[in-house]
């Protein structure tokens, strides 16, 4: 009979502390999955090519130099 009524008492607390659980893993998954989308977002960030200017052979070879 202890254990029913133990169950009864503490089964919205367990509730409760799932829930948590399952909305910080949540919050870390979204958390990293935004880091890592971030950091793409960064590389990505080299400038367009002009298209009125044409492409020149030093610009091939060297583009850093602008």
């Amino acid at each position: 009979m202890g254990i029913h009524y133990d169950y009864k008492s503490t089964k919205g607390n367990k509730l409760m502390e799932k829930q948590a659980k399952r909305e910080r893993k949540l919050a870390e998954k979204k958390a990293k999955r935004l880091a890592k989308e971030g950091s793409k977002e960064e590389k990505n960030t080299q400038p367009a090519l002009d298209p009125s200017k044409p492409i020149s052979l030093d610009f091939l070879t060297n583009p850093d130099k602008e």
